[in-house]
């Protein structure tokens, strides 16, 4: 993963003496030596695209943190928003079934599950969580499946405390309002999700990301990573995490002054403590959030609830025990104070956990991630995957739907619920924008298909690590029969011409499944009515190449009815229908 951005400040103390380097050498190998057997390679696979994660297979790190309840350390990334089947390997070579229990909704931590009893023939070891002992200088191995190789130790030293989270692509997953460490160790892929430690054996980061033209790598850092592990550990999943949907930056205070930041303010910032160099300030607010029409792009956060505020730590600590509450905000606006008032949200409610499977696309609400990047609403309703059905009428991957047949669906439950109302075969008028062009509103028309794929909406269950299927309601008339109607001729020379050009149809052809090496799941041709009584037309293989999918029969540009083949020649490039 690769990334550029730019700097900001924090520090953290330690309490250890350093030791010599010739002292050091004997104590790492017995560190690592305790270290090893809690480190777990992890081999997963995303089975449905699911917010900004798309289908596929791949292999990182996670290392024990609960040797007792299973509970094992990982990337967001790796346990992912969306279903995910995932297994676990220790160093003796025994697999364990890994159940997600937990993903933050915006930081690049969560937690998978195992059985303990699972795993016979090995003692698990687990590695201590130490945040505060993270401070530059630092000396550092990280152990994990570097490359797809089962054990890795890279070495390092912490050189940044301070550095901005990293950026992955506009339509990927980023952290936002978090510091990130920063060390020269080369990781490389499946490296996510190992272990920090220092030379005492304790973690003091998280492996996250790297530069791959260079040798950065980049680490989260675990405070809240540790606050979200004791929650887990008394019982409850629901890790409490409040929002005002805004992503914040950290700026030096010559660039703040150009904000307009007092000089008295920043004397009070500067003298409550000198290891800072910077403060809080607003980069986008999101739109429909409850800070929306009341932070700005560029103000500078002073204080939250009567509390001065410098750090990212400082801020998520105080919306996190802020929940469903009013909170004061204190900023600075082109030099101006200004006292504000908001409303905390809550953070999970806001990050999707479920999804529409229709057509063989998947529907979900618009998550913060994608709001973030695309500065739209969250909870809308967007199209992570179109599949055959949405393809078909050109809605794509990314887009946005606004209506469906004249009523607007704001939620995908509203969108579940009027989509249900028509069955298979019926024509709806879908309206829709791409999160890329969104002042660009178009209409399609949906073909309603329920005979290939069926319409189910999918519910997470961090309790079992699993996801529910349910059936979305069926239609009140499950049978459309289609209207009957007349084609104008298509108008020729008189004699032979005329009746060639009114035993000629267009033909249109939708595979659902790219099976038997299909290079498109569309296909468009001419065909020949051969016997009119019959309603018997023949087309080239062209066209129509195998018999799985929808055929359609257009006379004349005017009228448009469903077809099926009944026969393919094998010796032949011909189909009949």
């Amino acid at each position: 993963m690769e990334e550029d951005t730019s700097p900001s400040s924090i520090k953290e103390q330690v309490t250890e003496t350093p030791h010599s380097l010739d002292a050091e050498t004997p104590q790492w190998h017995k560190t690592i030596d305790a270290i090893v057997p809690a480190i777990v390679a992890i081999k997963f696979c995303t089975v449905r695209p699911f917010d900004t994660e798309r289908v596929g297979y791949s292999n990182a790190t996670g290392f024990v943190v609960d040797k007792n309840r299973g509970i094992v350390l990982t990337n967001r990334h790796v346990v992912r928003p969306g279903p995910v089947v995932a297994e676990g390997v220790f160093l003796n070579h025994e697999e364990v079934i890994l159940h997600p229990i937990y993903r933050d909704p915006v930081h690049d931590f969560g937690f998978y599950r195992f059985n303990p009893k699972d795993v016979k023939f090995m003692e698990i070891a687990e590695v201590p969580l130490a945040p505060d002992e993270a401070k530059v200088g630092v000396e550092i191995r990280s152990l994990g499946n570097d490359a797809g190789e089962k054990l890795s130790i890279l070495s390092g030293t912490l050189a940044r405390l301070d550095r901005p989270a990293p950026e992955y692509g506009e339509d990927k997953y980023n952290d936002f309002n978090t510091f990130y460490y920063q060390s020269a160790s080369s990781i490389s892929g499946g490296s996510s999700g190992s272990p920090v430690i220092n030379i005492h054996g304790r973690a003091i980061g998280m492996v996250a990301g790297g530069k791959t033209s260079a040798a950065s790598s980049f680490f989260i850092p675990l405070q809240r990573v540790l606050r979200a592990l004791r929650i887990i550990q008394s019982g409850n999943l629901n890790v409490p995490r409040g929002t005002l949907q805004c992503i914040f930056g950290h700026s030096p205070y010559d660039e703040v002054r150009r904000l307009g930041l007092q000089r008295d303010t920043e004397a009070k910032f500067r003298a409550r403590d000198p290891t800072m160099n910077g403060l809080l300030i607003v980069n986008q607010v999101i739109k429909g959030g409850p800070v929306d029409g009341i932070l700005e792009p560029g103000d500078i956060l002073i204080s939250m609830g009567g509390n001065p505020l410098a750090t990212f730590l400082e801020l998520e600590s105080h919306l996190d025990d802020t929940i469903g509450s009013v909170t004061k905000i204190e900023i600075e606006r082109g030099g101006n104070p200004l006292t504000l008032e908001a409303t905390v949200g809550d953070l999970h409610a806001i990050t999707p956990c479920t999804f529409l499977e229709m057509g063989g696309g998947i529907l979900q609400p618009l998550s913060y991630q994608q709001a973030k990047n695309y500065r739209l609403p969250v909870g809308s309703v967007h199209v992570t995957s179109e599949g055959a059905m949405f393809g078909s009428c050109n809605i794509r991957k990314g887009s946005i739907i606004v209506s469906v047949a004249n009523k607007a669906v704001p939620t995908l439950l509203d969108f579940e619920n009027e989509i249900s109302k028509f069955a298979h075969g019926q024509r709806v008028p879908v309206k829709h924008f791409s999160v890329v062009d969104r002042h660009q509103e178009r209409v399609a028309v949906l073909y309603i298909d329920r005979s290939w794929h069926p319409m189910q909406r999918w519910v997470r269950d961090d309790e079992a690590g699993l996801w529910h299927c349910h059936p979305s309601p069926e239609p009140s008339n499950p049978e459309y029969v289609p209207k009957s109607g007349s084609a104008s001729p298509l108008q020729g020379s008189p004699g032979a011409v005329d009746k060639a050009l009114r035993s000629l149809v267009m033909v249109s052809f939708h595979i659902p499944y790219l099976v038997d090496g299909v290079s498109s799941d569309g296909y468009l041709g001419t065909g020949v009515i051969v016997d009119a009584e019959k309603g018997w037309v023949v087309v080239d293989k062209n066209t129509v190449p195998i018999p799985i999918g929808d055929l359609e029969i257009n006379f004349g540009g005017t009228l448009e009815i469903p077809a099926q083949a009944f026969f393919f020649a094998s010796d032949s490039q011909l189909c009949f229908f």
